[in-house]
């Protein structure tokens, strides 16, 4: 079982709406050449997902047979990303084993992939996010105080909603670090928010 979670920093327009989840037990796949796409989120190849987004992201996972080549059709006003969840594949020259995350930065127009066994992998884009975020456990903000009234929050059943049909309790979240965390933007450089 292979499990992948990902984290949407949403902007300002949409980051105060109440607490929301969506199911999509079924998402669209393409057949390209050899390789099958499934597109969790946003659109490639002429195929987009149910899934709502705020901004043009792109989610989708790629399952190649041994030796297949896939060429993907890229925007380049994207920056994206590729995570091999098994096998391994040369992705844009460069080759993955699993669990290997390349970031390939913007103003790509395609991608090539070459599995060199069966492989699955992911591939992620959108549209660089400028503003710096703090990232911490379960949680995006623009500051210290956002993360940290965010576990507040979560600690006391506030803000997040609550899950229909699962019956455990809430996983706890971590104490907060005894230092202040820095907010960075998407080269990694910190703020001094």
């Amino acid at each position: 079982m292979h499990g992948l979670q990902l984290w949407i920093a949403l902007p300002e327009h949409a980051r105060h709406g109440d607490a929301g989840f969506a199911h999509h037990p079924l998402v669209p796949a393409v057949r390209d050449g050899d390789a099958t796409v499934t597109v969790v989120v946003g659109d490639i190849s002429g195929v987009r997902s149910p899934a709502q987004v705020h901004t043009p992201l792109l989610g989708a996972e790629v399952t190649l047979p041994a030796r297949a080549r896939w060429r993907a059709p890229l925007r380049p006003d994207f920056e994206y990303a590729a995570l091999v969840m098994t096998g391994g594949a040369d992705v844009a020259g460069s080759a993955l084993p699993p669990g290997a995350l390349l970031y390939l930065g913007d103003g790509r127009t395609d991608l090539d992939v070459v599995a060199g066994t069966d492989t699955r992998l992911f591939l992620l884009g959108g549209e660089p996010f400028e503003e710096p975020l703090v990232m911490w456990w379960n949680f995006v903000g623009r500051s210290h105080e956002e993360v940290a009234a965010a576990r507040d929050d979560w600690a006391a059943g506030r803000r997040f909603g609550v899950v229909t049909g699962y019956d455990g309790d809430p996983l706890p979240a971590p104490a907060m670090p005894t230092t202040r965390l820095k907010a960075r933007d998407r080269h990694g450089l910190t703020s001094s928010i």
